[in-house]
């Protein structure tokens, strides 16, 4: 007699599957069970092998790891945060940098301790960064710099069109081993792009940059993503990524490893149960940055949106531990439904760098609006059906805990208006979705 529970099942094919789905909705079509999500992604109801289609995406050389956020208003502060931060195990450390810094002081015990350096720059000065290079000119450093990714957030250049490039060019040209360049797609995901236009905006934007400079500064790039709370699909999006970029390299006739720096998305963190929500969120979406093939992941504070950079709890830290244990025992390049979704995401977003390209270019649609357009009809999409309960924010409009407040969180109001100033574009705007109810939620408390 076989043993049920040894034996191997008889193999099933996808159309015997569909017949058999057929037979339990009494006759209905099987398509009545695919759905479809903002970006035009269809979902089945499951996934075979008969309809497998393995894409050849190139995957990190080296194991990621954390970043850790170091605002920089006292250089005796963000030093003694760096060494301890070390101390703890972190491998990165992105320097948050309001104006130019004695970093003699900074850096005095942090070289040559296999670090890699991150910086996040608020102005545009070559000979400081010159001179900052200089200094740090045996360790692994990222200057971020991204005059487009400027543009698009502010409306302008730091200084014009032409300065930008040719300031940054003569970064490149003097510090060939550095990663000067960023792309920061994190902008259009905060400000509420889907899956698909994240994708297709990062191809685009760098290739602004590769138009300009030529496919071998392609490996001194990295792409900052922010991830969002839907895992599979922001897995989905690092690797669809990582495929299109690869394809976009072959027409430069190169090759290069594109860097992923990631962190949690600002555009589902509330002000409502910030010390677990929020933690919890952002930790699932370093989850998926895990498994999407990030280089490196933040691991900010889940309330940096409100609060500057605060020390690693040890707890926190040892969740983020056993994060990169697991994902040393799990992988996901075989499941059926992320080939699936990655395959569809790389169609429809090279579907719209083709588009932006046959338009001029991505600087040209900015200069046009039409990005901060599409964009802004995604968010508007996404806003609705977050307020009428499609698009749930647990804390915030579902299992709301109405002892919450945000006085204990806040020593003033977060949503004073910004003073309008004159822009050349229109300029791309990170936005919370909870933002309204959160306004009415201070009026109410004060």
């Amino acid at each position: 007699m076989s043993n049920l529970l040894t034996d191997d099942f008889e193999p099933s094919s996808a159309a015997a599957w569909k017949q058999k789905i057929q037979f339990e909705l009494h006759g209905e079509d099987y398509k009545t069970l695919l759905t479809s999500t903002n970006e035009g992604i269809t979902i089945k109801p499951f996934y075979h092998s008969d309809d497998f289609e393995k894409l050849e995406i190139p995957v990190p050389n080296e194991d990621f790891i954390f970043c850790k956020h170091i605002l920089i208003t006292s250089e005796e502060a963000a030093s003694k945060t760096a060494l301890n931060s070390i101390k703890q195990g972190i491998k990165s450390l992105k320097f948050i940098v309001k104006k130019e810094f004695d970093f003699e002081t900074v850096f005095s015990k942090l070289l040559n301790k296999e670090v890699d350096f991150q910086f996040e720059f608020s102005f545009f000065s070559p000979i400081f960064i010159s001179e900052l290079a200089e200094k740090l000119k045996n360790e692994t450093v990222y200057f971020n710099i991204d005059i487009i990714g400027n543009l698009a957030k502010t409306g302008n250049w730091y200084k014009s069109f032409h300065d930008d490039f040719k300031n940054l060019e003569s970064i490149i040209q003097k510090y060939p081993t550095n990663y000067c360049i960023a792309v920061h797609v994190d902008l259009y995901q905060n400000a509420g792009a889907n899956t698909v236009q994240q994708v297709a905006y990062a191809i685009s934007h760098v290739n602004e940059y590769l138009l300009k400079f030529g496919g071998e500064i392609a490996n001194k790039i990295q792409f900052d993503f922010a991830i969002g709370s839907n895992y599979f699909f922001e897995i989905s999006k690092l690797r669809a990524f990582r495929y299109l970029f690869n394809l976009v390299l072959n027409e430069y006739n190169t090759k290069a490893e594109p860097k992923v720096f990631a962190q949690p998305s600002l555009r589902n963190k509330t002000l409502f149960g910030t010390d677990l929500n929020n933690l919890l969120r952002s930790k699932t979406e370093c989850s998926s940055a895990v498994f999407g093939g990030a280089n490196t992941i933040s691991i900010e504070s889940n309330n940096s949106f409100f609060t500057n950079p605060i020390e690693l709890k040890e707890n926190d830290l040892n969740s983020f531990i056993l994060l990169k244990e697991d994902s040393a025992q799990n992988s996901v390049t075989d499941s059926y439904y992320i080939e699936s979704i990655t395959k569809q995401i790389a169609e429809k977003a090279l579907e719209i760098f083709k588009e932006i390209e046959k338009g001029g270019g991505f600087l040209s649609q900015l200069k046009e609006g039409t990005i901060q357009r599409k964009i802004k009809e995604n968010a508007q999409k996404e806003q609705q059906q977050f307020d009428c309960g499609e698009l749930v924010i647990v804390g915030a409009n579902k299992y709301i805990n109405e002892t919450d407040t945000l006085k204990p969180n806040l020593s003033k109001n977060p949503f004073k208006e910004k003073k309008s100033h004159k822009t050349l574009i229109i300029p791309i705007i990170p936005k919370r979705l909870t933002e309204k109810l959160e306004q009415k939620k201070w009026r109410n408390e004060t």
